[in-house]
Parts: C-alpha cells; structure tokens; sequence
C-alpha cells in the first residue's frame, strides 16, 4: 500500500518539478528547504554525505535561481534540482571535497570540475554534496569506507549496498532529488536495488569518465540514480554524448526510442542461473517471476535460457578489476597523490608507510591480488585469460540479443542484508555481484528498478539488460514498466513520516 502523505518534493518527475519551478508554481528555494529538512534530520544517523553545503549556501543558491527565473532569465533542464554526487567525482567547490571513502586522500579539495558536473551545473542543478561510499568503489555495502558505513533508510541495522551506498540513500530518503554514482559492478544498481530506488548503468562510453577516479578503467561507469526510470531517462539525456577530455568516450549517436515504449512484442531472455544460485534469495526470485508474468501479459515473449557462461562472470570480473585497481591505486603515495603525515628517511619507507595508514583492508587486498595476477609467470595465467574470456562473453552476450531485446533478473541475489553480517567474509561479499557484473564485462547498459518488496518490506531490485548503446530505448521500457508496477512509488516510512508543504 502507498503511503498517505501530502504533496513532497520527491513525489513529482524531474521535469515536472523543473517546470513549475520555471512557471513560479514552486520555488526552488522552498524545494530546497525541503531537502535540507531531511538532511538535518537523518544524515547524522544515515551517515549520508562526506561534504555537504551548509544550508544558508545552498537556500542562497536555489534563491538565485528564483531571481533568475523571476527577472525573464532562462535557466536549464535542471533549475533548482538538488544533486548529490559521489566522493569519487571531482568537484571544485571550496565547501565540498572529494576523499573518495578514503584516509589517503582526507579532504582533498579537487581543482577541476568533472564533465558530468560541468553539464549539471550548465542547467543549474544545485549541487549540495559529496556522499559516503565504499572506499575507492570497493565493496558492496559501503561498509568499507574510511568514514563508517551508511545505513539503509528501510531498517538502519542493514547495508545500503555499495558502492555507491550513500547516493541511494540520499535519493531513498529525500536528502536529494537525483544523485549521481559510479558502477564498475554494479555499484549503482545493487545499492539502488537495495534502498528501493531506480538506477542506471549506461553504455560503457556513453558518459565521460573525466573527473572520474578510477578503479577498474574498463568496467568504470558514471551513471544516476532517481526515484523513477523516467528521471534517470531525464538527467541520462542532460549528462551522455562525447567528450574529448576522455578517451574512451565513445563518439557514436545513440540509437532514439519512443516517449513512450511498447512491451507488446518485446523479446526477453530469463537466464535460468539467477533462480538456480545457490545464494538466491526465494523471495527475489518470486519478484522476478511476477514481473516476467507481468510482462507476458502485457504481450511480451519472456523465454527462460540458460546462459552457461554466467559461471565464469565473477572470476573473470574480479581478476580484471583487481589488476586495474592494481595499476591505477599506484598513484597514491605521499608525493603524487595522498596524504604525506610525516617525513620518511627514504622514498621506499614513504609509501609504506603513506600506503599502510591511508589505504583501509579491502583496498590493500585488492591492490595485492591485483598485483600478483599481474606479475611476471602469472600474467598469462590470470590477467591474459580472463581478458580472453571478456571478450568471449562479450561475443555470446551479443548473439543473444541478436535473438532478445532485454535480459531480465535480479540486481542483487538477496536483498539488503545485516550490517556486519559479511564483513568478514570478502568471497560472500564478492558474491553478491554474481547478478550485475555481466554488464560491465560486457559494456551494456543496464538498470535497476524496485520491484515487489519481501514480506518483511525490504526492497527489491530488478535488472533489465539492453543491447549496447540503445540506453533510450532500455529507459523508455523502463519508465513503461513501472507504470505498472508503481514499486518505485513506495518510501520507507520511517523517514516520511513528517509533512512537508511547499
């Protein structure tokens, strides 16, 4: 049942609330009010934000765009949003920094603003923060951060998932109204999966990972994360297209799709391994199952496969993003990059020490397996085939949607589980990924959107696959399905329970 609450900044699309914004139905200002009402009452227990606006700042900021709109100025697709954003995504702000989860980097002011940034703030979006993650976008419930974890707004004893934990949350409890994220895994859509919003992994490409600190260079995303598909569609238009900055950003026209999409006739594979693992939670399963009958009803052809290679994703994904994070965490050493605390006798002896108080136990076993399968007699026998196998995925992966239009699962195996509960087990912890890392080996878009709620009302996500570069068209089906579905309407109820009137 939907809550009965009055109107909210949140309950409105992006671009419904950006119009009235525009037409003086609402003033940014008071949108603002409104998200800080609930900053100033969860973010303390929610450990949400790294850096955040102080309040008089960011109502001054939301003011002007008022003053704007009021003096006949035009302002952007985005007036009076407010935005959260990663602590791995550069921005130059003197009131927030980027620490990226980390001691090493501690409250490193960036000088440079990320593109994706540059294009919010060209249709003055309001950014208000940084948000807790994962240290260095690793780990799956953003009990790894340096800083403590987030907690999730549906029951504060379990995890948000991660990495990108905080921007869910910031976005699930309305302390923002569109956060933005980074998925090497799915480090987007478990967490959005878990605290019961929609998120988007695009087209590897198709946004610009300048500004981006990276962890594993090949399978990095930026992406967002909304109450609903049609917003992620929204700020997906304002923040893809080609960069020169980034080399690998892709210089391609994306494929356009429909206002509104069509499910009759759609062709959807069910990969039989998502029901079959042994990690498989029944009450997940039940939810993918509703929604593929849901689907079949709607006229759409849900055909149930087994994708046999989908038992090698979390090996290969593993060696490959170790062996990146291996290469690109090198920079941090005390003169590069870092926080240098004391003088060294020698260089060696620098970053050693830097590494040993500046990197938290997750990072230095990732770093050192990463390492190892990089090293002289391994190279071949890890890093050399799991590259391979990459590309012989990405191959099958093709061919299937030669013959599908979507590939539909869970985001995550099991919903959002005890804080606590893997942290001393990394191999569980791997394995909550077994369901999103495909999209990354293979460059795909994907996106996560809530489905029906386990008995106890925890949230659960469910992941549509799209073929490379047709993220409109995978957002348009989206959106259509949640119309349906209305999942994406539910709140946890313990954070709205208080009125707020604009």
């Amino acid at each position: 049942m939907l809550l009965d609450k009055t109107f909210m900044p949140f309950d409105l699309p992006l671009m419904n609330l950006v119009e009235r914004i525009k037409s003086g139905g609402f003033r940014a200002e008071a949108v603002m009010d409104a998200v800080y009402d609930q900053i100033d009452q969860y973010n303390s227990s929610l450990n949400v934000y790294r850096s955040l606006l102080p309040r008089e700042i960011a109502v001054s900021r939301a003011r002007q765009i008022d003053e704007k709109i009021a003096s006949g100025k035009i302002v952007g697709k985005l007036a009076g949003i407010p935005v959260s954003i990663k602590d791995n995504i550069c921005i130059n702000d003197p009131e927030l920094s980027n620490s990226c989860g980390s001691q090493i980097l501690g409250e490193y002011h960036s000088p440079f603003h990320a593109t994706v940034v540059e294009k919010l703030l060209q249709e003055h979006a309001l950014i208000i923060g940084t948000t807790n993650m994962d240290e260095f976008a690793m780990g799956s419930s953003t009990e790894n951060s340096s800083f403590g974890a987030t907690s999730n707004p549906w029951d504060s004893g379990r995890v948000p998932g991660g990495s990108s934990g905080g921007g869910a949350v910031s976005v699930a409890s309305g302390m923002a109204l569109l956060a933005l994220g980074s998925d090497t895994g799915g480090s987007i859509r478990q967490p959005a999966s878990m605290c019961g919003v929609t998120g988007l992994k695009p087209t590897y490409g198709t946004v610009s990972r300048y500004g981006l600190v990276a962890y594993g260079s090949s399978l990095d995303q930026i992406g967002c994360l909304t109450q609903r598909a049609s917003d992620c569609r929204y700020a997906f238009s304002i923040i893809h297209g080609h960069d020169s900055n980034e080399s690998t950003s892709a210089k391609i026209e994306l494929s356009l799709a429909p206002e509104v999409a069509e499910l009759k006739g759609l062709r959807i594979c069910l990969p039989d391994e998502y029901a079959a693992a042994e990690s498989a939670d029944p009450e997940v399963v039940a939810s993918v199952n509703e929604l593929a009958e849901l689907l079949q009803n709607q006229g759409a052809v849900v055909e149930r496969s087994s994708l046999k290679f989908l038992k090698y994703v979390i090996p290969t994904y593993y060696v490959l993003a170790f062996a990146e994070a291996s290469s690109n965490l090198g920079r941090f050493d005390g003169i590069r990059y870092g926080v240098r605390k004391q003088e060294q006798p020698s260089l060696e002896s620098l970053y050693a020490t830097t590494r040993k108080k500046g990197f938290g136990e997750e990072v230095k076993r990732r770093i050192m397996l990463g390492t190892f399968v990089l090293s002289s007699g391994y190279y071949d026998q890890y890093y050399g085939r799991a590259v391979q196998v990459r590309a012989w995925m990405e191959q099958q992966v093709g061919q299937l949607f030669n013959e599908f239009d979507f590939i539909l699962g869970p985001v995550s195996p099991f919903p959002a589980f005890k804080l606590g509960e893997k942290t001393d087990d990394p191999l569980a912890m791997y394995l909550a990924d077994i369901c999103s890392v495909l999209a990354n080996l293979t460059r795909t878009p994907a996106i996560s959107i809530p489905g029906r709620p386990t008995k106890s009302g925890l949230p659960v996500g469910l992941q549509l696959m799209g073929r490379r570069y047709e993220d409109h068209h995978l957002l348009a089906t989206a959106a259509a399905v949640q119309e349906l579905t209305e999942y994406h309407q539910l709140r946890p109820e313990s954070i709205f329970t208080k009125k707020l009137e604009i």
